[in-house]
């Protein structure tokens, strides 16, 4: 009788202490976040002045070379620090299996970046390759954000984390457009898949940029509204599209400046994305922490029950149902039942919300999936199976995603079916 109380009471507060325990792994995965922002701004700068180095003439963009590798060393040290500190603390949970395996995919692509910057100095390696080897050390850093907004188990903080990985996706594009765009400028023309390409990095832009401003806060939504493209950028990305206009000598350099204006101003309200999820993770623990202090007074206020039951009172009823059966108090068994529902349906009332939102990530998860395979199995490169899933399509007249999950499930029947 006094036993199952007791053991009520322990594991009520054990609910609370494992969902403050939850949270404050999520203010460590924000940490993580705003780190693995920093070294993909850092990447990407490295990506665009490796592109000018390249098209340039002998000597030129050598010095800003150097101090972008220098900036990408700054910005990795902190990063993988953390990543030991993650390692020591989530070993033993669930979803770090997932995120350990992405995190040796980044640890590895990091790990070619000094035979990469080699082949860049001596001019040994075209200009597709470098900025293919750098678009995938960046993909494998945003998919490692994308495993913890897919583990976030707090709706508030899944949603902050789904806003900042769609932004951040979409930056990527644009630092992919600038890439292409100053080297298609550079060399003084545009082909027809320059400017496919160009038109499809616009296109994923503002596909991630829409699911960004589904769900960010209103602050951060007005700030996106009011960056502004320049003019002037937008001419030469209409030159860059449909190759219609002539473009003077100096273009390159003004698509470049241009380009690496607005990524910058891009970078800030990322950082104010960034702030904006440790606060809020922040606020939630302090609130979670007052919410178990409360509920632990309420506990204690039932002791004085729990005592009168230990001085023999025991009451059985059918009209009063379980409580009573077990010989509980009716007014302790009542109050305890009150705790345990309220418990259950806050938790509950979280799930939905939490599935909601994960209708969100399935669908990126998927065609991930899909273009994985594609790279996989006939050997392309993440542009080229994006673009043929895309091709398949229009071709088709549906959705990326029907496509992506038909042919993953021809692949699973497969898979079973050897």
């Amino acid at each position: 009788m006094i036993a199952n109380s007791s053991t009520t009471i322990r594991f009520l507060l054990a609910s609370r202490q494992c969902e403050l325990n939850s949270l404050r792994y999520l203010l460590q995965s924000g940490e993580l976040v705003g780190k693995i922002s920093q070294l993909v701004h850092m990447l990407q700068r490295e990506r665009g002045t490796s592109n000018m180095f390249l098209c340039a003439m002998e000597g030129q963009f050598a010095d800003e070379l150097r101090q972008r590798e220098e900036e990408v060393a700054q910005a990795q040290a902190p990063l993988m620090a953390h990543l030991d500190i993650l390692e020591q603390h989530i070993a033993a949970l669930p979803q770090a299996s997932r995120l350990f395996s992405h995190v040796a995919s980044v640890t590895y692509a990091l790990g070619v970046l000094p035979a990469l910057r080699q082949q860049i100095r001596q001019r040994t390696l075209r200009l597709s390759q470098a900025m293919s080897f750098f678009n995938d050390i960046i993909r494998h850093l945003l998919a490692l954000v994308f495993e913890l907004s897919d583990t976030a188990a707090e709706p508030a903080v899944s949603r902050h984390l789904i806003a900042m990985f769609s932004f951040m996706q979409g930056k990527e594009y644009a630092g992919q457009e600038r890439a292409t765009g100053a080297a298609a400028f550079a060399a003084g023309t545009f082909s027809g898949d320059t400017q496919q390409k160009l038109v499809d990095l616009i296109e994923r832009q503002e596909r991630c940029f829409t699911t960004f401003a589904d769900f960010a806060d209103d602050e951060h939504r007005l700030r996106w509204q009011h960056i502004s493209v320049d003019s002037e950028f937008e001419r030469l990305r209409r030159i860059a599209c449909t190759g219609r206009e002539t473009f003077a000598a100096d273009s390159c350099l003004r698509w470049f400046a241009l380009a690496t204006q607005r990524i910058d101003d891009m970078k800030s309200l990322e950082d104010g994305l960034a702030n904006a999820l440790m606060a809020h993770c922040r606020a939630r623990i302090a609130a979670t922490e007052q919410a178990n202090h409360q509920q632990l007074a309420d506990i204690e206020s039932l002791l004085p029950l729990q005592e009168s039951e230990e001085s023999g009172y025991s009451v059985f009823s059918e009209a009063h149902g379980w409580l009573e059966s077990d010989g509980v108090r009716p007014q302790l068994g009542r109050s305890l039942l009150t705790l345990v529902v309220q418990q259950s349906r806050r938790l509950q009332a979280l799930d939905s919300e939490l599935a909601a939102l994960r209708e969100t990530l399935n669908e990126r998860k998927q065609i991930e999936r899909a273009k994985n395979m594609l790279m996989q199995h006939r050997q392309l490169s993440e542009d080229e199976a994006y673009k043929t899933l895309r091709r398949m399509a229009m071709n088709q007249n549906k959705k990326l995603i029907d496509i992506a999950s038909a042919m993953l499930a021809v692949a699973d029947v497969f898979q079973t079916n050897p």
